[in-house]
């Protein structure tokens, strides 16, 4: 009796994942559009990382930081969604149990790095509107480097000890996870066994890692909008402004959609709703950061001139070879 106890609580060895919908109709339409937004996602972000790594005239901190949020962002949507395009086209929903928990700890780990990348781009920009005199001496590019290995860092780390604690977790079932992706409130809810202790982790990593990035992020704009508003030529701030006003974009839709997410109660009636706005930081802020820069940058169209200008030229010359 003891042993087929034991055997329940441990016999789960995969999760269901139950995605957006049980409407099949509309799984070709939406593994069409999750296609298109993966290869855009992709090819967008690494369109700049190369920009960055190319063109000399981008080598500043502020591109440095572009270049790692746009590796980072490739690698945040490729831990969602290749599993979510597999479901959608085979109708394969389940994923085992230690799939479930390296997606997890991927995505935490990348989410938790962007909090810590955007805090240091928004210093980034305070630094350079409101202390210039200061910023080639204080952005130097040993500082550049330390940001970017702590913010990784860190993620990895904080990540590595919520995965410990969930592993720690019995499962008995059911094994159904009411999710796209294995996120971790949808994994506590289906632990058979007491998730104080890393519920009371999870709670001071998330203050550490999101709410103090968060704050740091909103202070240094505070600052910028002041400084911004001194400035008595209108030009002056219009140009100020449209040298944060990107990356501004960036960190109100990635914040404003985690904090409704995981502000909205636990609920029944909410749960499709966490899923929809869980889509926009998971999703759709990846596939906004290459839009977003490239549309409204004038340091990266002239980048992409000059790189099409060298193609071109290349191109010239190697059929004048032939």
């Amino acid at each position: 009796m003891l042993d087929a106890e034991k055997e329940n609580v441990t016999g789960i060895t995969e999760f269901i994942l139950l995605g957006l919908g049980n409407s099949t109709e509309l799984q070709p339409l939406l593994f069409s559009l999750f296609l298109v937004i993966y290869l855009v996602t992709i090819t967008g972000n690494f369109l700049i990382l190369v920009l960055v790594v190319a063109d000399p005239h981008l080598h500043t901190p502020m591109y440095f930081f572009l270049g790692n949020l746009s590796c980072l962002e490739m690698c945040y949507t490729s831990c969602i969604l290749p599993k979510m395009l597999t479901s959608l086209l085979t109708g394969n929903t389940t994923i085992t149990v230690s799939q479930c928990l390296t997606q997890y700890y991927f995505f935490g780990s990348f989410a938790t790095v962007e909090t810590c990348l955007l805090a240091a781009m928004s210093y980034d920009r305070y630094l350079a509107i409101c202390r210039p005199f200061l910023y080639t001496f204080i952005m130097s590019r040993k500082l550049c480097f330390q940001l970017i290995a702590g913010a990784w860092l860190n993620g990895l780390i904080a990540n590595g000890i919520t995965v410990f604690l969930l592993t720690q977790l019995s499962f008995c079932g059911p094994n159904a996870i009411d999710h796209y992706f294995c996120d971790l409130t949808p994994l506590e809810r289906l632990s058979c066994t007491d998730p104080g202790l890393l519920e009371l982790i999870v709670f001071l990593l998330s203050f550490i890692d999101a709410v103090i990035p968060f704050i740091l992020t909103i202070t240094s704009y505070l600052y910028i909008i002041i400084a911004i508003v001194k400035i008595k030529s209108s030009i002056g701030r219009q140009k100020a402004f449209s040298n944060c006003s990107s990356h501004l974009m960036v960190v109100c839709l990635f914040y404003g959609t985690i904090i409704i997410v995981y502000l909205l109660p636990d609920t029944l009636t909410l749960r499709y709703l966490n899923k929809v706005f869980s889509i926009f930081y998971t999703i759709l802020t990846p596939l906004a950061n290459p839009v977003i820069y490239t549309l409204r940058n004038k340091d990266v169209h002239k980048a992409l001139r000059r790189i099409d200008k060298k193609l071109r030229i290349f191109g010239r010359s190697y059929i004048f070879c032939l």
